[in-house]
C-alpha cells in the first residue's frame, strides 16, 4: 500500500485538504473536519452522503433565475453555483477534474445541452469505473461532435477520436504504446456512430448505426479481433502503459510534484486490483504524506473563485463571474484545446489582475462604509476582524506580519479627527482585499 501520512492533522491539514479535493472550506469546515482526523476525514469526502446545494440559489443580475441552456454564460454560472453549494466537494471536484482530461469544447460542439449531459455523466461517475467512464464518454454526444465521432465510417475512417483516447485519456504520447497503425486500427473500430439534424435543436438523436461500422478485422496493439468501439476502450484500459499514465495524471490534479516511483508503482497495483475503480486511488492520494508536506499549488480561477464565495457564504447573484473567470484564464465548458488547461501557467501579469478583480467582486457587497461603521483604531483587531470576514483562512507568518504592518502603517497616518473616525473601515476593506489577492489565497 502506499504510504500514508503520519503528523498532526489539525485545521492547516484539514483546510488544504478541501483545497485539493473540494472548493475550500466553508466558515468553521476546516475546524470540524480536522476533528474527524485524517482517516474520518477523508473516508468523509470520498463516501458523501446524499448531495444537497446548501444556500441562496443563483439568478442573473436581474434577480431572474438562471437559464442554462439558453442564455450566454449562464452554463458556466450553474456550475460554479454548484461547485459553491455542493455538499459533495469531492464529486464535483472530480467532475471538473474529467472536464479537463476529457477536455470538450463548446465551441466544437454547439448546444450547450449537450455539454451540460456531459458535465452530469461527469458527476455520475466521479469516483466511479473509469473503465465504463471511458466507454460512456466514447459515445457521448458532446464528444462524438468534439472529436468526430459522428463523421467516422467505414468509407472514411475519422482518426480524431482514436489518437486522443490513446495519448492524452490513457496511455498517454511519447512511450511507445502505440504506433501510427494502432490510430489508424482504432479508427475503422470505431466506425459507426451517427446523428440526425433537427433546425430548431441542431445535432440530435445520436446512435450506432451498424451500416456505418467497419467489421473487418483490425490489429491494435498486435491484438486481432473484429472489434468495435467497446472493444477500443477495452484494449486501451488494459494496455500495459495504462495504469501509470492513469495514476501519475490523477496524482498532478492534486499534488504538484510527480510520485515517487514506488507510490506510484503501489498507486497501479492498487488500481488494477480494485478493476480500474478511482475511488481507491484517489483516496490513497488525499492520505499520502506528499499532499501534507509537499509545495503549494496554484488554485485555477474556477477553484479561487468559488472558493472565495463558499468562504463568505455568498452565493451566485451576478454575471460577472463569467467574463472575470475568462479574463483569468479558465472559461468553465471552454478548454482551450483537447489537452485541456495548463496548470503551470494560471498566473502572469494579465491574469493576475483579473483575480484582483475576481476579489474585489466577492467583497464588494459587503463593503464598510467608512462614515458609518465605528471601528477600533487597533492594527490587530482590524486584520482579525478581516481574517474573520474571509472564514480564518490560514495564513503564512510572512503574510500575517505584512498585513499588520500596513494597517499600522495607514492608521498612523490617521492625523486629523475625520482620518481617525473614517480610516479604520478603509483599511479593513483594504486589508480584505489584499488578503484574498495574497499568496496564501492564490495557492492551496
Amino acid at each position: 500500500m502506499p504510504p500514508v501520512y503520519r503528523g498532526p492533522f489539525g485545521k492547516p491539514q484539514a483546510e488544504r485538504l478541501l483545497w485539493r479535493a473540494g472548493f475550500g472550506p466553508r466558515p468553521g469546515e476546516a475546524e470540524r473536519l480536522a476533528k474527524h482526523g485524517l482517516h474520518g476525514a477523508v473516508h468523509s469526502l470520498t463516501h458523501p452522503g446524499r448531495e444537497r446545494l446548501r444556500g441562496p440559489k443563483p439568478h442573473d443580475d436581474n434577480g431572474h433565475p438562471l437559464a442554462p441552456n439558453d442564455a450566454w454564460g449562464h452554463d458556466q454560472l450553474w456550475w460554479l453555483d454548484r461547485m459553491v453549494r455542493t455538499t459533495q466537494p469531492l464529486a464535483e471536484r472530480m467532475t471538473l477534474v474529467w472536464h479537463d482530461w476529457f477536455a470538450t469544447s463548446q465551441d466544437g460542439v454547439g448546444p450547450a445541452r449537450l455539454m451540460l449531459r456531459q458535465n452530469r455523466l461527469f458527476r455520475r461517475h466521479a469516483l466511479g469505473s473509469f473503465s465504463t467512464l471511458l466507454t460512456e464518454v466514447t459515445h457521448d454526444p458532446a464528444m462524438l461532435l468534439w472529436l468526430s465521432g459522428v463523421d467516422n465510417e467505414k468509407d472514411a475512417p475519422n482518426e480524431n477520436y482514436g489518437r486522443e483516447m490513446m495519448e492524452l485519456f490513457t496511455i498517454g504520447a511519447d512511450r511507445g504504446g502505440y504506433t501510427e497503425h494502432d490510430v489508424r486500427e482504432q479508427a475503422r473500430a470505431l466506425t459507426g456512430w451517427r446523428s440526425d439534424w433537427d433546425d430548431n435543436l441542431g445535432p440530435v438523436n445520436f446512435r450506432y448505426d451498424k451500416r456505418r461500422h467497419d467489421p473487418g478485422v483490425k490489429k491494435i496493439f498486435g491484438k486481432k479481433g473484429h472489434f468495435d468501439w467497446r472493444d477500443s476502450c477495452r484494449l486501451c484500459v488494459h494496455h500495459r502503459l495504462h495504469p501509470s499514465f492513469f495514476v501519475t495524471k490523477l496524482w498532478s490534479y492534486f499534488i504538484p510534484t510527480a510520485p515517487p516511483a514506488a507510490t506510484r508503482r503501489e498507486l497501479e497495483q492498487l488500481y488494477v486490483h480494485h478493476g480500474f475503480a478511482v475511488r481507491p486511488v484517489v483516496e490513497a492520494i488525499l492520505l499520502h504524506p506528499a499532499l501534507y508536506r509537499g509545495p503549494r499549488m496554484v488554485k485555477s480561477p474556477a477553484l479561487y473563485t468559488a472558493g472565495l464565495l463558499r468562504a463568505l457564504r455568498r452565493g451566485i447573484d451576478t454575471e460577472a463571474w463569467t467574463w472575470l473567470m475568462s479574463l483569468a484564464g479558465q472559461q468553465l465548458f471552454y478548454p482551450p484545446n483537447v489537452a485541456g488547461w495548463d496548470d503551470t501557467r494560471w498566473l502572469d501579469t494579465a491574469t493576475y489582475r483579473a483575480r484582483w478583480m475576481i476579489a474585489s467582486q466577492a467583497i464588494e457587497k459587503r463593503q464598510l462604509k467608512p462614515d458609518k461603521a465605528k471601528l477600533p483604531d487597533n492594527a490587530s483587531k482590524l486584520l482579525a476582524r478581516a481574517e474573520g470576514f474571509l472564514g480564518q483562512p490560514v495564513l503564512t507568518g510572512q503574510t500575517h506580519a505584512e498585513l499588520k504592518h500596513f494597517a499600522k502603517r495607514a492608521l498612523g497616518d490617521a492625523n486629523a479627527k475625520w482620518k481617525k473616525e473614517q480610516y479604520p473601515a478603509l483599511i479593513e476593506n483594504a486589508l480584505r482585499q489584499l488578503m484574498a489577492s495574497s499568496p496564501d489565497l492564490q495557492t492551496c
